[in-house]
């Protein structure tokens, strides 16, 4: 498979070790490209949700690939989240080219951006987790629903149809909750005078130019893999939000993590414990 070269990727909330998430089509698309800098920012392992008899290989797969763009020179900086705040310990660890850390301000072409997951901004966090986690187990339960009815309207040739986005963009409690944690960010980077804001967390991929009274700066959200399958990429000084296709998935290629395969099973061993 012929890779693309990309300066950086940054992608969120993958929720490895859930069934809404799409490993087989994320491990296509890190198969497919050539990062220099590798963001994950946030929620890529779901360790509030992880269960000891559900991580299928696909799942542990991307943790080998990410290990292995890492060995031949990716720069890969994992960001914690709140579904893997359990990382949070470990802050600061640097291991080769794989560093794990809170938050990251990266320069890019004599721009700087601040790059983080967005949990900090998210009350329902910070201040009653038990809620929050109930949520979680909720959204992963919506999401299963979800696919079964897709698959039902696949069968009869109909387009595809996202609960949760339905959900979002019509109880009024969520649209105000994501025009906030928007705008919280962006006032804060403009102060900050960060051109460019990166979050993940909402699961609301998105890139906008913001402006209040004091400046501007661009509103980035990596989005998801778990419904929207979305990345942020950076290349020739421009941004773009990649999007890939449910199902696309490459069967035929054999992924050999030989190096990888005793490190990616001692981090799942330690989680399981």
């Amino acid at each position: 498979m012929k890779k693309r070269k990309v300066e950086v990727v940054v992608i969120s909330d993958v929720h490895l070790g859930t069934y809404g998430c799409h490993a087989k089509e994320l491990l296509t698309y890190l198969s497919s490209i050539k990062p220099k800098i590798l963001i994950l920012n946030g929620d890529i392992i779901d360790i509030w949700q992880f269960r000891k008899s559900y991580f299928p290989a696909s799942h542990l797969n991307v943790i080998k690939k990410i290990i292995s763009l890492s060995s031949k020179g990716t720069k890969v900086h994992y960001l914690t989240g709140n579904h893997d705040e359990f990382l949070r310990k470990f802050t600061d660890l640097h291991l080769g080219n794989l560093s794990l850390e809170n938050k990251l301000v990266l320069e890019l072409d004599g721009k700087k951006a601040w790059i983080f997951h967005g949990d900090v901004f998210d009350a329902s966090i910070t201040q009653a987790k038990w809620l929050a986690k109930l949520g979680g187990w909720g959204y992963d339960i919506l999401i299963l629903i979800n696919r079964f009815i897709n698959w039902i309207l696949a069968r009869f040739n109909k387009e595809p149809y996202s609960l949760s986005k339905k959900i979002k963009n019509n109880v009024k409690s969520a649209v105000k909750f994501i025009t906030n944690f928007e705008n919280v960010c962006v006032e804060l980077a403009i102060e900050n005078g960060y051109e460019y804001v990166i979050c993940g967390h909402i699961h609301e991929p998105k890139i906008e130019l913001m402006e209040n009274e004091k400046g501007e700066t661009f509103y980035l959200n990596s989005g998801d893999w778990v419904e929207n399958l979305t990345a942020l990429e950076y290349n020739n000084k421009k941004w773009k939000l990649y999007k890939h296709e449910v199902n696309k998935v490459t069967e035929d290629e054999e992924y050999n993590f030989e190096s990888e395969n005793k490190l990616a099973e001692q981090f799942i061993t330690i989680l399981k414990k």
